[in-house]
């Protein structure tokens, strides 16, 4: 009796730490940055740039520690991001605190370059019908995809895959994904529907004898987790926070992705914005979904400088570009198809449509030039995107 007491004493003494960890997980968070040293080298020495301590990382830890304690916080973390030279530190705000009021009292703090909460991104996809997958799709007619495929395929682009965990196994994917990382703090890895639905989308291999092509097949995918399914089936929603996608948009930029696809949206982030911003100036062609309900169609499709997609055409001046968002048959986890719905499903084909035309005019500091109904949005015409108006007639004959 003495032991079975004592194994149920251990086993309660070995889940306080789950519990308390699951907890922190869902208490509201703040996120505060402080300013990175500057890099130096020293002789017979480098800088990589990447998350590596410097020499005032102890110093900014006890910061960081001293701000939170002066504001009633918690220090859980931080996570460096050097190539915008900020050190990002996570405080949890205790029960019944607006974390948008800690946040600006955490701003004012001297040493604080700025703070704010930690936000909450959906993705921008219907729920997927349980149907099996169709002989056709859309834009494969809209966009006469096996003619844009004579002149390129994305070769030599590498697209950075924001979203839930994508199924590198798949049939359409195996050998399309270069690197796999997973953003998401405390979740399991498993391979989830609507990362899985995007990446297909994009590049899922040609000339296999199964499911669909890919819009750029010729691409390679950075698949990156920074979302996490919310309970299982169809109508799951995929949701992330602006810390998850920092984490992730960091690391593309720094891998040097050629495109970033984020389908998805939610409020404004200054360190989301700044670190697109950073991609944006080193080549990156950003590509958002549009969602009507939010202003400007959320963020960052409303950011200056990203791509802005929609499942149908706008009409608004200074509106978002339009691909075909409706019925899309794509993979899914399981080596399955299936059909999908969404502005996602819109932006990841104009994702896969910029490699292409990257591909084709591969001159250093060219911008992917989208052609369409109207400058700046509207319905796009993917042919004379990729090859020129006068060469698309030729081409279709």
């Amino acid at each position: 009796m003495r032991r079975l007491g004592a194994a149920l004493l251990l086993l309660l003494l070995a889940a306080v730490p789950l519990q308390a960890r699951a907890a922190e997980e869902d208490a509201p968070r703040i996120l505060m940055m402080l300013r990175l040293a500057p890099a130096h080298f020293r002789a017979g020495s480098g800088y990589g740039g990447g998350y590596g301590e410097d020499q005032s990382a102890a110093a900014r830890r006890r910061i960081a520690a001293a701000v939170a304690k002066r504001n009633g916080l918690r220090l859980a973390g931080n996570w460096p991001m050097p190539i915008i030279g900020i050190d990002c530190f996570i405080l949890i705000v205790p029960k019944g605190r607006a974390p948008v009021e800690a946040a600006a009292q955490v701003a004012r703090d001297p040493a604080v370059e700025w703070s704010e909460p930690v936000a909450t991104f959906e993705a921008q996809g219907d729920p997927m019908p349980n149907d099996p997958l169709y002989p056709a799709q859309p834009v494969a007619r809209a966009w006469h995809l096996a003619v844009l495929h004579r002149t390129a395929t994305g070769r030599g682009e590498r697209i950075a895959v924001i979203d839930s965990q994508v199924d590198a196994r798949h049939p359409d994917l195996a050998g399309q994904v270069a690197i796999e990382r997973n953003f998401v703090d405390g979740a399991g890895v498993a391979a989830e529907r609507h990362g899985t639905g995007i990446a297909g989308v994009i590049a899922a291999r040609p000339d296999n004898g199964v499911g669909i092509v890919g819009i750029a097949p010729g691409a390679r995918l950075l698949a990156l987790r920074a979302c996490a399914e919310q309970g299982a089936g169809p109508g799951a929603a995929t949701l992330c926070d602006s810390l998850s996608l920092a984490r992730a948009v960091s690391f593309a930029v720094e891998q040097r992705a050629d495109v970033i696809n984020l389908s998805l949206a939610g409020p404004p982030s200054r360190l989301l914005e700044t670190l697109l911003r950073i991609g944006v100036a080193r080549g990156a062609t950003v590509v958002a979904a549009y969602d009507p309900k939010l202003r400007g169609g959320g963020f960052p499709a409303a950011m200056p400088g990203v791509v802005a997609v929609a499942e149908t055409p706008v009409g608004q001046a200074g509106g978002p570009y339009a691909a075909p968002g409706r019925d899309i048959p794509t993979t899914q986890p399981g080596g399955r198809w299936y059909l999908a719905s969404g502005s996602s499903y819109a932006a990841a084909e104009v994702s896969g449509l910029i490699a292409l035309i990257r591909e084709g005019h591969a001159t250093p500091g060219r911008r992917s030039a989208l052609v369409s109904a109207r400058p700046g949005g509207g319905e796009i015409d993917a042919c004379a995107s990729v090859v020129g108006k006068a060469k698309c007639a030729a081409l279709r004959r």
